[in-house]
C-alpha cells in the first residue's frame, strides 16, 4: 500500500467515523477512534453490502458512504453489547 492509499483510507475512515458517530447519537470517539471505527465500518460493509446486492459504485463518495453503513452498524451494535 502506497503512502496516497494510507492517506485516503486514513480520510475515509475518519469521515466515515464521523458521519457514524453523527447518526447514531452519544457516540464521538475522537478523531482516531473515529478513523478506527470508519475502517472497521468498511470491512464490516465489505462483507454485508454484497452479500445482501447492494453495490454503491466506485470512488470516494461510494466508499464514505459504504464505509459510513458499516460504522452506522458497528456502533449499534457496539451499544447493543454495552445494554447487556
Amino acid at each position: 500500500m502506497g503512502i496516497e492509499a494510507l492517506i485516503i483510507t486514513l480520510i475515509i475512515g475518519a469521515v466515515a467515523g464521523w458521519l457514524a458517530g453523527q447518526i447514531v447519537k452519544g457516540y464521538g470517539y475522537g478523531l482516531l477512534g473515529n478513523i478506527i471505527v470508519g475502517i472497521v465500518g468498511a470491512f464490516v460493509a465489505s462483507l454485508l453490502l454484497p452479500s445482501l446486492g447492494i453495490s454503491l459504485g466506485g470512488g470516494i463518495l461510494g466508499a464514505i458512504i459504504a464505509a459510513t453503513i458499516g460504522a452506522v452498524i458497528l456502533l449499534f451494535l457496539i451499544r447493543l453489547i454495552k445494554r447487556a
